[in-house]
């Protein structure tokens, strides 16, 4: 009577099992199965705009025997020409901070032997008021121009931002709305959707020789106008996904 029961219940046991794998196998048949009718497509839309961020940058180089001298005198220039900038700092129009301040060894390419220190420290000029910042730039001393780029701020990307966001999604739509009809279908339903947005710059560009003359005219006491010049940028939005068929 014992063995039947235990029989009995192994059974069962093995009968709820092969239940419970039958019941996952058809579940993993359903997961597996590849959806129909369904069609993954792209849209862009774009708004050409003009940079309105510019970043300039000062550097100042320093060299000399002693390592603990040469980040002394840079340590003067920057200060010097904070003291200098700071009072015309103003939130949007010119932001200034300090970057790159670095004293290395210099050594010899014969022999490897140290021949003395040499330090660069940089200050970078940024925000909307590109007059302020490059007439600031020229009454800088010590420092001259080493780079100048342009850039689109958070306001003047969110203003077309939407615009390019809504080209890209009637575009993806219309795209939608045609394969529909091409395949056979009468419209179609959204499965899923994704949205991104970056920024294609176009190469600015600054006057020719307009670097070598801020330097001459700091070095004479002049301050001379920095001529610079934004250039374009695209504000891209790109709507990628699938949508079924019906």
């Amino acid at each position: 009577m014992q063995r039947k029961a235990v029989c009995r219940g192994m059974g069962v046991a093995l009968a709820l099992v092969a239940g419970v794998w039958s019941v996952s196998a058809m579940a993993q048949t359903v997961v597996q199965a590849a959806p129909q009718n369904v069609v993954q497509l792209s849209a862009s839309g774009s708004v050409e705009v003009t940079q309105d961020l510019l970043m300039l940058t000062l550097t100042a180089t320093e060299e000399g025997s002693n390592a603990a001298a040469v980040q002394k005198r840079l340590q003067q220039v920057v200060d010097a020409a904070l003291a200098t900038v700071r009072p015309q700092v103003k939130s949007d129009a010119m932001e200034v901070r300090t970057q790159g301040f670095t004293v290395a060894p210099r050594t010899s390419s014969k022999d490897g032997k140290l021949t003395g220190w040499q330090g660069r420290a940089q200050l970078v000029l940024e925000g909307k008021d590109f007059d302020r910042i490059t007439s600031q730039a020229t009454k800088v001393q010590g420092m001259q121009v080493s780079q100048v780029a342009f850039g689109l701020s958070k306001e003047g990307r969110a203003k077309v931002e939407g615009e390019a966001q809504q080209q890209a999604i009637s575009q993806f739509q219309a795209k939608a709305a045609s394969l529909s009809k091409a395949f056979g279908f009468r419209s179609y339903s959204l499965r899923e959707v994704s949205v991104n947005s970056n920024e294609i710059g176009m190469r600015p560009y600054m006057a020719q020789g307009a670097m070598f003359k801020s330097a001459m005219a700091a070095d004479a006491g002049e301050a001379a106008p920095l001529a610079v010049e934004a250039g374009k940028t695209q504000v891209e939005v790109q709507v990628s996904g699938s949508v079924q068929l019906q």
